[in-house]
């Protein structure tokens, strides 16, 4: 495998780890099968990235208007 350069927006960093910890969720509770690695990533993704707009719409941080 060749080397690859990635860089990543702040807010996408912070969905990759919140994903990175639902599929560690999901492979320690036995829940992903061998060869269905893929789906679960993906899976484990979207779950980071609706949550990241629920709480996005949920809390106003401090740099938004009121």
């Amino acid at each position: 495998m060749s080397p690859s350069s990635l860089s990543l927006q702040p807010s996408e960093g912070i969905v990759v780890g919140a994903a990175a910890m639902i599929y560690a969720a999901y492979i320690g509770s036995g829940r992903v099968p061998d060869g269905r690695e893929k789906e679960w990533r993906e899976r484990a993704a979207k779950e980071a990235i609706a949550l990241a707009h629920y709480v996005d719409g949920a809390v106003r941080s401090d740099t938004e208007l009121a």
